[in-house]
């Protein structure tokens, strides 16, 4: 049984945004070594999925996660969160306003934000309606294109205004890199490639959830 959803990302340290693994043919697999391996959250966020495919998906990703008592996160699509029935909805700066997704969706289902600088970082702690949030990327990411890496600098900024809000940093995080987010007064992560991309998934995410302490 899944703890109470705010409790649980309180608790969460480790937040993993997966493709559907369509060249693999692996995603249940791979959820399950994730999962077991310490990740407390798990967005499905493959931008070669429409929205039907996603949908399809969905009940997956929730019954393997459910079966870890992990949280799901939808990203982006605030109609999709509601039709799957997911704990999370995350948004970027130039998605729906935090207040628009509250009020599609009520009070119950958690709300995430972007943030790219430590002014972006204190609106969103300031917000009632965001759950959590996000700063980066730390470093360039192909994930994020274009998107300027925000650096260590940051994180640190964030960490020293001590937000009451959990936080996660997010972008180029890897095992090698890590323990410098750490350093700067992250608590909790966000990765993509270092455990998507790793021979044994399940090993990497119990490494990088036991460097979060």
């Amino acid at each position: 049984m899944t703890p109470d959803p705010r409790q649980r990302l309180a608790d969460a340290r480790l937040y993993l945004c997966t493709d559907a693994r369509r060249d693999r043919g692996d995603l249940e697999s791979f959820l399950h070594a994730a999962l077991s391996g310490g990740v407390d959250v798990i967005q499905l966020r493959d931008k070669s999925l429409d929205a039907r495919a996603e949908l399809e998906l969905q009940p997956l990703v929730a019954r393997v996660a459910a079966e870890h008592g992990a949280l799901v996160a939808v990203n982006d699509r605030a109609d999709l969160a509601e039709l799957a029935g997911a704990a999370i909805l995350h948004t970027g700066q130039e998605d729906l306003p935090v207040a628009a997704s509250r009020r599609l969706l009520g009070p119950d289902v958690l709300l995430g934000r972007s943030t790219h600088s430590a002014e972006q970082a204190a609106v969103a702690e300031a917000d009632p309606d965001v759950d959590y949030f996000c700063v980066g990327p730390v470093w360039p990411t192909p994930t994020k294109q274009g998107r300027p890496a925000v650096g260590v600098e940051t994180v640190r900024a964030v960490a020293a205004t001590a937000p009451a809000t959990p936080w996660f940093a997010i972008g180029g995080i890897d095992e090698r890199s890590v323990a410098e987010v750490v350093d700067a007064g992250a608590r909790r992560v966000v990765v993509v490639r270092a455990i998507t991309a790793a021979d044994d998934p399940e090993a990497a995410a119990r490494r990088l959830r036991a460097a979060l302490g």
